[in-house]
């Protein structure tokens, strides 16, 4: 895989964009609360100065109706050369659609830092057909707009990744997680989400892989399938993914094999799972078909770390595109062995 052009890191003060290229979830007057309270964290809990984009606000069905109001929102947050930072608001599910009316080179020539993940994802891959790393995680309304408080390991993630240019070194998984949904209504809110204790990564294969990261949410994938990398850019990369909700067993199965077919799973030198929803039950369905796919691939010697804290579990953290990060299945550890911003 090719090295991927890094943005620089964040500062106090800087000017950060908050778009919504997918669900206008922002605009909703029964959740724009949840975005003021994102901005807010965002502004006072990292020093940035969050602006919107002219459709960050616009109602949904106008978001929705409009990918091309969306695309027009993303180019000119990369153009803006005083803004230093693009913060995607939400996912949803059609981000893709905003691929007729993109500019690839004005990515590329205004390399700054993108956050997203679920159908953010779709810009992530924009990012990378760009030559661009982005991050996949750290949503205005998920993340810094969590209700009673930020948690603390997403903030210590954002600082990590977004703020810091020394090279990031291990990241540990949290130790707790949510089993359950919050409604999106502000009179409907728990002061703080319930959440239970955690086992941390596990090990579904023994050895150690390096590689550069690439990947993002599992659903969301075939939507971007004209903008993978070929197979042979797939060498010594570390793919990662998560799923958005449980799969079904032949479902999920079945997509698995797909990159089997598209000679990905052959290439890659390890994979890295995130923490499906769905509890226990959900886990064991996950890791079983995911080792029975490899066998059928001939990778049953590909390490393989699974239960990662990122994409739609929470607490969550960041996964840096494209950079190089190593998986321990012996120790039971992930590390990023780079800097990710300069």
């Amino acid at each position: 895989m090719r090295k991927l052009i890094k943005p620089a890191r964040l500062r106090p003060g800087d000017k950060a964009a908050a778009v919504s290229l997918s669900w206008g979830a922002a605009g909703e007057p029964d959740i724009r609360w949840r975005y003021e309270l994102g901005k807010k964290r965002m502004e006072e809990e990292f020093g940035l100065r969050v602006v919107e984009m002219p459709h960050t606000l616009a109602p949904a069905k106008y978001v929705s109706d409009h990918p091309e109001a969306r695309a027009a929102d993303l180019m000119e947050a990369f153009s803006d050369k005083s803004i230093r930072a693009v913060f995607n608001v939400i996912g949803g599910s059609d981000s893709i659609r905003m691929l007729p009316f993109l500019d690839f080179s004005v990515l590329r020539d205004n390399p700054k830092i993108f956050t997203g993940y679920s159908d953010g994802t779709v810009t992530d891959f924009f990012c990378l057909h760009a030559g661009l790393a982005s991050f996949y995680g750290a949503h205005v309304l998920n993340d810094f707009g969590e209700p009673g408080q930020m948690h603390p390991y997403t903030r210590r993630m954002v600082k990590r990744m977004l703020f810091d240019p020394s090279p990031v070194g291990d990241i540990e998984t949290c130790g707790m997680v949510s089993r359950s949904e919050l409604p999106w209504s502000e009179k409907a809110q728990p002061a703080r989400r319930y959440f239970v204790p955690d086992t941390g990564y596990r090990p579904l294969r023994g050895g150690v892989a390096e590689g550069r990261l690439l990947g993002g949410c599992f659903e969301v994938f075939p939507d971007v399938w004209e903008l993978f990398p070929p197979p042979e850019e797939w060498e010594n990369v570390i793919f990662f993914f998560e799923v958005c909700g449980t799969p079904t067993e032949e479902r999920y199965r079945a997509r698995l094999r797909k990159y089997g077919e598209m000679g990905i799973l052959q290439r890659i030198s390890g994979l890295l799972m995130g923490k499906p929803l769905g509890g226990p039950a959900a886990e064991r369905l996950y890791d079983r078909v995911t080792l029975e796919v490899l066998e059928e691939y001939g990778r049953g010697d590909l390490p393989v770390l699974s239960n990662a804290s990122f994409g739609h579990n929470c607490p969550s953290g960041i996964i840096p595109m494209g950079a190089l990060a190593r998986i321990d299945c012996e120790k039971g550890r992930f590390s990023v062995l780079e800097n990710t911003v300069v």
